[in-house]
């Protein structure tokens, strides 16, 4: 039944796990660019295993010590999982201890697969949903590692290479913008940034600016989707 879920499960993640371990890979690398060594990457991967959270969470490490500012931009950043935990509540109603596992590896990716994939017949929905989860978060930490090592073995300069996240946050807005009919959302996240930027300094700016826009997306959410706002 194990193995069985397994052998269902793998050809599932073989394109995620690919752009996992690609991408952590480049975490791997950028933090170890930043003066880490290769055990931070693999750690972090293993413990937060958050995406775009890690790439943030490197400047968070080298930045003054700050626990509030940290668990605020933290919630903020991951707080869309809430909404994947809801709509997993019925698929993981009586998965024993597996479901606290799936729970914590409920990444965008994994959500997607584990709420669209068809589960064959024959194949244990819970291990098959385990497996998805376990192979994915595999493939991140052990791209995150080699990075890491990676990293120490890189003969050229890695001087510049933190604007790779940047450009990371700029590529995702871009996504986002083409998939929507109508840019009430980027004008949303565009006009907080630059206001709460003219009243707060550069270091401080950011956590208004996510509180900013999760309430006018909250507070506009069903205009905003009606006329398309967010995406096709």
């Amino acid at each position: 039944m194990i193995f069985s879920a397994l052998k269902a499960a793998f050809p599932y993640t073989i394109p995620m796990m690919a752009g996992y371990f690609f991408l952590s890979t480049a975490y791997g690398v950028y933090m170890h660019a930043a003066g880490f060594s290769f055990w931070y990457p693999a750690i972090t991967a293993l413990l937060v295993y958050g995406g775009s959270l890690e790439f943030l969470l490197v400047s968070l490490l080298l930045a003054p010590f700050n626990p509030l500012q940290t668990l605020i931009m933290s919630v903020l950043v991951q707080a869309r999982h809430l909404f994947y935990g809801l709509s997993m509540l019925d698929r993981f109603k009586n998965l024993g201890l597996k479901k606290y596992y799936m729970i914590y590896t409920m990444s965008d990716e994994t959500f997607s697969l584990c709420y669209a994939a068809k589960v064959p017949e024959s194949v244990d929905k819970g291990w098959f949903m385990f497996w998805i989860s376990f192979l994915d978060q595999a493939s991140w930490v052990a791209g995150a590692t080699a990075g890491g090592l990676l990293g120490s073995f890189i003969p050229f300069d890695l001087k510049g290479i933190d604007f790779m996240m940047t450009t990371m946050f700029v590529v995702i807005f871009l996504e986002q913008l083409l998939k929507e009919k109508k840019h009430y959302t980027a004008i949303i996240g565009l006009a907080a940034a630059i206001v709460c930027r003219l009243l707060f300094t550069s270091s401080t700016f950011l956590i208004p600016t996510m509180l900013v826009i999760l309430v006018l997306l909250t507070v506009f959410r069903k205009p905003i989707a009606e006329k398309g706002g967010y995406g096709k």
